[in-house]
């Protein structure tokens, strides 16, 4: 099931430092915060290839914010928009504007990363999904910066068929900003590996079969109290198309 953009308006609130932020809602019920990944927004990662309406249908009202420098969410220039945990900031500001109390939360890439600040900044979700993500990932966020970094300053340079140029290509697609981008990575933090271990809830990890850029998401399961961890099919590009993701969130989240 595909739904259009134009189906699902976006609503705006003012964050932390008055930031535009936008997010987008889908279905009725409990409330799940579900955020998207870097150089992606909600109608990307959630919406488009029917994860959002999947989870919809076990009865919860889905809602998908657009990180800040990403989707319909403002894309400043200015370096101090990008304080360590703005992102995390922006949802847990986001959480308070809905006046959310009891709801669940989970995140695909840096959505996932996102999460597990939140979390470590006191967010109480009842249950939690980390997508795309492994442990290494959350202990040691600045293990791809560089990577990143190299993509937004080399736009164009990039050898075809390399990661770079796919994510570039990527880029493209969802009519990302460069310079606010590269803002992004400056608000990267990693969570201790023992504050990792402390997250109680309830929480799905769920992975393309074929995807490690975020290292193993198996050893991140394991560490965590009260995992559930699930493969799906395809790497970190492919696996957030496969019905796979959203019908393994769904299942998590309704049981």
């Amino acid at each position: 099931m595909i739904v259009t953009k134009a189906a699902i308006e976006p609503r705006f609130f003012n964050s932390f430092d008055g930031e535009r932020i936008a997010w987008r809602e889908l279905g009725e019920g409990r409330p799940v915060v579900l955020i998207h990944g870097y150089f992606s927004d909600a109608q990307t990662n959630w919406i488009r290839y029917g994860h959002a309406a999947a989870i919809a249908a076990e009865g919860f009202r889905v809602i998908m914010p657009d990180l800040r420098a990403h989707g319909d969410s403002a894309r400043p220039h200015d370096r101090s928009a990008y304080p360590p945990d703005a992102l995390a900031r922006d949802n847990l500001a986001l959480i308070a504007h809905l006046g959310l109390t009891d709801y669940d939360l989970g995140g695909y890439s840096l959505g996932a990363r996102t999460t597990s600040r939140m979390l470590a900044s006191g967010a109480t979700p009842r249950r939690v999904v980390f997508s795309g993500m492994g442990l290494d990932g959350l202990i040691n966020a600045e293990r791809r910066a560089g990577h990143f970094r190299n993509i937004l300053t080399h736009l164009g340079d990039h050898p075809r068929g390399s990661p770079e140029w796919m994510a570039e290509a990527f880029l493209k697609t969802t009519g990302g900003d460069p310079v606010a981008l590269l803002g992004v990575i400056d608000t990267f933090v990693s969570t201790p590996r023992e504050r990792v271990a402390g997250f109680d809830p309830p929480t799905l990890v769920v992975n393309g079969v074929d995807d490690d850029d975020n290292g193993s998401a198996a050893e991140l399961a394991a560490l965590l109290p009260d995992a559930t961890y699930v493969e799906v099919p395809g790497n970190h590009m492919s696996a957030v198309t496969k019905p796979e993701l959203g019908a393994a969130i769904a299942a998590f989240l309704a049981h």
